[in-house]
């Protein structure tokens, strides 16, 4: 057999060589406008150089070549050893869609991305299989509801998936609004101790900040309005903490026209308009938390008055049984809205914690079988699971109207904001008669005050006896501080009052006092050094209720079509029915408020013999005077 000699390979050296040889042979030609004749010139020094850089650049790369297909082959190699399927990304078109679906913090820190999205699948790629891949992939099958397939790639590849992330377009979130970080919102906390330290904050910041340390020292002292008051040599801010005006600080003269444009500005109105009253809208963002703010602008004598009222989530956060409705009222109002059809009615002044009541017993009836449907002015708190519509008076959509729209659309629970008007409360009963339970507000003193005012309104009696199931009279009290509290003694003329209100609690009201232990707590105000109320003496606020259920005695009497509010009180009552004042006092015995409170915002009814009438009886009456009329 012939001895065969191997073809020894080129080196890089003999192809340079040749590559001098054939340059050599090959004549130069004449450059175009050239005066020197044809010369056969010698290779220019440099030209060994290039070709030897091209030559290792080729060689170097297709040792890099070699070297990755080495490393594709050992991470198929590994993924038949986890037993997942393997893919190699190169070349692969990924789309943005895909990929975006994991952000790239996330992609980098676990080592994966989303290669490949179809309809009914999304396709998974990995270099490190780890439990966080697998709570990702059940993630993204939960919340995109496809099968995710989950493959194994090389650090190649995933390198090369990470750089696409450069190629999505970034996604700029657009502000109207004010943010205020997290951050300032604790230093504010240490800084600011009581509204009044505000003062000594804004007067050496510049005018944005003083804005957003305005707002956010409301949100800071749980204030439900900031007030923003003209006067004749300052402006005057106020903020309203439970129910009450608090002075927070005095801004200059100087600055109000460069505030108001502010204000005008992140509200969205009109900036150069002054001598009209403008609504405007503020959206504060905190971390996790979008609170919106209602702004209203009012021309007064000396400036604009601004207004803005704080919307936050957390305000509505209550669930029915926080409220604070209490014993056999509480029972009462449990079994009523569980009843399919008929009216729930509350009342009371604006500021009372109405809209708040309502919230909660629709929270409590949102249910997946049950379709809810609201009619407001305006949509001030946005429920998950609830459809609300807001009235709009310059396109006459108001609540007749829109009443009229949302009993077209099936719902099981209507709730509307106010019923002002014999129009809307006609169809609201008509509603309630139907098959449909209503929920609603009417401005009325107490309870009993809502029959009256339907009656006044010109609804029919025989309308109104079977629609109504029950009317919830309530008012918001201030929490005592359950940090620095007290007990207090009361007055004999306001203990007597008070004695004399509980004795007048029903006897199958299944509340009993012991008179012989009274015991009352007040308010230790100017406590600076209470972390809890900052020296307001008052924390937060509870409900002071009366529930009016309505019986076969009440109906008789709406029936007859003439009744007055303290008929309607006194029947309530002798049916158990405990009023505001009795149920405020009672929270007052418990430590809750004060009685000091109950009287601000309920009002006492005693009755007593009146001196003038004794008076009368001992004493001549006096000559009569003449006016002159």
């Amino acid at each position: 057999m012939p001895n065969i000699t191997p073809q020894k390979t080129a080196s890089i050296e003999d192809l340079l060589k040749q590559s001098r040889t054939a340059q050599a042979a090959t004549p130069t030609p004449v450059g175009a406008g050239s005066a020197s004749a044809p010369t056969a010139s010698a290779p220019s020094p440099s030209a060994p150089v290039v070709e030897k850089t091209v030559a290792e650049t080729k060689l170097s790369e297709k040792m890099e070549e070699i070297k990755l297909q080495a490393l594709e082959k050992q991470a198929g190699q590994k993924a038949a050893a986890l037993g997942l399927p393997y893919i190699d990304l190169k070349g692969f078109p990924i789309a943005p869609e895909a990929l975006s679906l994991i952000p790239r913090e996330r992609a980098e820190k676990i080592h994966a991305v989303i290669f490949l999205k179809l309809e009914e699948e999304l396709r998974l790629a990995t270099t490190e299989p780890s439990p966080e891949v697998e709570a990702l992939a059940k993630e993204l099958a939960a919340k995109q509801n496809v099968h995710v397939q989950t493959y194994f790639i090389s650090d190649t590849s995933l390198k090369n998936a990470l750089k696409l992330y450069a190629m999505i377009p970034e996604i700029k979130e657009v502000i109207y609004g004010v943010r205020i970080e997290e951050a300032d919102l604790e230093r504010l906390g240490k800084e600011i101790t009581s509204p009044g330290d505000l003062q000594d904050k804004i007067a050496h910041v510049s005018l944005t900040d003083t804005v957003t340390m305005m707002i956010g020292a409301a949100l800071k002292s749980d204030a439900s309005d900031i007030h923003i008051e003209a006067e004749e040599k300052d402006i005057k801010l106020r903020f309203r903490i439970d129910g009450v005006l608090y002075d927070a600080a005095k801004l200059s003269k100087e600055t109000w026209k460069q505030m108001i444009s502010r204000l005008k500005l992140v509200a969205g109105v009109k900036i150069n308009v002054e001598d009209v009253p403008q609504d405007g809208r503020i959206t504060i963002y905190i971390k996790d938390e979008k609170t919106d703010i209602r702004v209203s602008f009012l021309p007064t004598a000396f400036g604009e008055s601004v207004v803005m009222r704080i919307l936050r989530p957390k305000v509505i956060a209550l669930a029915f049984a926080d409220l604070g409705i209490r014993g056999r009222a509480f029972e009462q109002i449990q079994r009523e809205i569980q009843r399919p059809n008929g009216m729930i009615i509350t009342t009371g002044p604006t500021g009372s914690g109405k809209t708040t009541t309502l919230y909660a017993i629709l929270k409590k009836l949102n249910t997946e079988d049950v379709k809810i449907i609201t009619l407001e002015d305006p949509i001030e708190y946005k429920l998950e699971g609830i459809n609300q519509s807001q009235v709009d008076q310059a396109k006459k959509y108001d609540f007749a109207r829109g009443l009229r729209s949302i009993l077209r659309q099936d719902p099981d629970v209507v709730m509307v904001g106010e019923i002002r008007d014999l129009e809307t409360a006609e169809i609201a009963i008509q509603a309630a008669l139907t098959g449909h339970l209503v929920v609603s507000t009417i401005h009325t003193n107490s309870a009993a005050g809502a029959v009256p005012r339907f009656l006044s309104m010109g609804v029919k009696p025989f309308l109104l006896a079977p629609a109504i199931n029950a009317v919830i009279g309530q008012r918001l009290v201030r929490r005592l501080c359950p940090a620095c509290k007290k007990k207090i003694e009361l007055d004999p003329a306001t203990l007597a009052q008070v004695k004399q209100t509980l004795k007048a609690l029903p006897a199958n009201s299944g509340e009993n006092v012991d008179f012989s232990k009274l015991e009352f707590y007040g308010a230790v105000e100017g406590n600076k050094a209470c972390p809890t109320c900052r020296g307001l003496g008052y924390k937060g606020r509870v409900g002071i209720y009366e529930v009016m259920s309505m019986t076969k005695e009440i109906e008789k009497v709406i029936l007859g079509g003439n009744v007055s509010e303290y008929q309607m009180a006194d029947i309530a009552s002798k049916q158990g029915m405990i009023t505001m004042v009795q149920d405020g006092l009672l929270k007052a015995m418990e430590g809750l408020t004060s009685v000091e409170e109950v009287l601000r915002v309920a009002e006492m009814q005693v009755e007593t013999e009146d001196p003038l009438d004794t008076a009368t009886q001992e004493q001549p009456a006096p000559p009569m005077v003449s006016t002159g009329v």
